[in-house]
């Protein structure tokens, strides 16, 4: 898999608990371009990749931005990056992926940003502006202090609704605010999982594909199959089984079997994989509806097969 070595040229605060990420190649270099929703991966010496937004500008071809916030309960990326990281220090990466990519057609945008959700929404909202789209902006956090971005962000004026539940009293809204967004908006959410979890109910009326998540973590899957099932390897022929509450992939390791994968959590596309025959089980944030219907392809760190056997080009 193709990897940047980028140096940490600068680390600067942008909120509290909040980090800013100034990555630069070597001298002369010119980094590969991205689109708004664009993320990077970077392969922390701790031996966790992460994947983060770019939040800088797209045609900065020596540099990228990410904004990392330090979780309450880090997993142990966020932590690295913000007590140990330092400037001069050099990371591998991965080569810009969108798994988010803005709808450029579209006649409006709704972006609605929870706390550190707002990292593929501001490439989104400067995109906008420099073109003279249509576009709102709802940011939800807990404290003013905790909003990354908020400074530029204000100079939109009445383009943005700001919301602080410390200032409040309260939770917002979503689901009244939904109901004035017409119908043919496009909608962006980047955030918390209650916060995306609330969006995605009251935007199931809405046209398919007019409604687009970016998603932190890997979801809960309701009426999910945790059953054993048969992965039949087309290549070799060879059938492995896969054990109740286990990932294809761990029963591929298990075996002795390396295939490509990155963040074990169904949100990279690293370990994207054909599928043959069989029906999968998708637990992944990063398919759209059409695709998984589809069910040509699948990701085997997280999802799993509906049916008894599934045949994978491997």
């Amino acid at each position: 898999m193709e990897e940047l070595k980028l140096r940490v040229a600068k680390l600067s605060p942008a909120a509290e608990g909040v980090v800013v990420l100034d990555l630069r190649g070597e001298a002369n270099q010119v980094l590969p371009s991205f689109q708004p929703g664009a993320h990077i991966e970077l392969r922390l010496p701790i031996g966790v990749p992460r994947c983060y937004s770019l939040c800088g500008e797209p045609t900065d071809g020596d540099r990228y931005h990410v904004a990392v916030a330090l979780a309450e309960q880090s997993r142990g990326g966020s932590s690295y990056i913000h007590r140990t990281l330092a400037a001069g220090d050099t990371l591998l990466t991965s080569p810009p992926r969108n798994n988010f990519p803005l709808v450029e057609e579209a006649a409006s945008y709704q972006f609605i940003a929870g706390g550190i959700g707002i990292t593929p929404i501001i490439t989104m909202v400067r995109w906008c502006e420099q073109r003279g789209r249509a576009w709102r902006l709802l940011y939800l956090l807990r404290s003013r202090r905790n909003a990354a971005f908020l400074s530029e962000i204000e100079t939109f004026g009445d383009k943005v609704n700001l919301h602080f539940d410390d200032e409040a009293g309260h939770l917002f809204d979503v689901e009244s605010f939904l109901r004035g967004v017409r119908s043919d908006t496009h909608i962006y959410c980047c955030g918390p999982s209650a916060l995306m979890e609330a969006v995605e109910k009251s935007t199931a009326d809405r046209l398919p594909g007019h409604v687009h998540f970016e998603w932190f973590t890997q979801r809960d899957i309701a009426g999910a199959r945790n059953e054993s099932f048969t992965v039949v390897l087309a290549r070799s022929g060879r059938e492995i089984t896969v054990a109740p509450n286990q990932s294809i992939l761990e029963a591929l390791e298990a075996e002795g079997i390396n295939v490509s994968f990155s963040c074990r959590e169904g949100l990279c596309a690293t370990c994207e994989t054909a599928v043959l025959a069989g029906t999968p089980e998708h637990r992944d944030q990063i398919l759209t509806p059409a695709e998984r219907d589809a069910g040509k392809t699948m990701m085997i760190c997280v999802s799993r097969a509906a049916s008894d056997s599934i045949t994978l080009d491997l």
